[in-house]
């Protein structure tokens, strides 16, 4: 159902047109980046070597409709900022098979355990997404986000043994 492939400069018109807002940008990268994302920025995050991101290709139509990326950073085996581009395509089970895709995926680089994700606790939707794929809350790591004064939860969610899925 979904392809993913290394994220290029030629990708970086797709992320930039996903993202309208620094509320959408916080929500997908965190404080990583600042808003409006340009072009420099996202060269600096191509380059950074603990940071493995993807494009997501549809496999029916070869759009590019998403983004993700593996985060090796300080040691961690991390899932990170993930995003479907086109809004009418959420809720279509479409983020469960990039989870997956990313899994499997991560294996090439790292295989130990845990492989974790952080996840705004208001982001019910992805949340479910990766209850499903079978990660868990790990209330070892919950931290909070200071957004402009705005405190904000985010929940760790780790998952010990990736789920083979072909």
């Amino acid at each position: 159902m979904v392809t993913l492939s290394k994220f290029k400069q030629e990708d970086f018109k797709y992320l930039k047109s996903w993202i309208s807002s620094e509320e959408d940008l916080i929500q997908f990268a965190g404080p990583l980046f600042s808003y409006p994302l340009k072009d420099q920025q996202l060269l600096r995050y191509i380059q950074t070597d603990h940071f493995k991101p993807y494009k997501v290709t549809l496999n029916e139509t070869g759009e590019t409709i998403g983004h993700c990326e593996l985060n090796f950073e300080n040691g961690n085996n991390r899932l990170s900022r993930i995003l479907i581009g086109d809004k009418s395509l959420r809720g279509k089970n479409i983020g469960t098979k990039i989870v997956r895709e990313m899994l499997n995926l991560i294996s090439i680089f790292n295989d130990k355990d845990p492989i974790d994700l952080n996840v705004f606790a208001w982001n019910k939707n992805a949340i479910r997404c990766y209850e499903k794929v079978g990660f868990v809350v790990n209330a070892n790591k919950a931290s909070q986000y200071n957004r402009n004064g705005e405190i904000e939860e985010v929940i760790n969610m780790e998952i010990q043994q990736p789920i083979a899925t072909n």
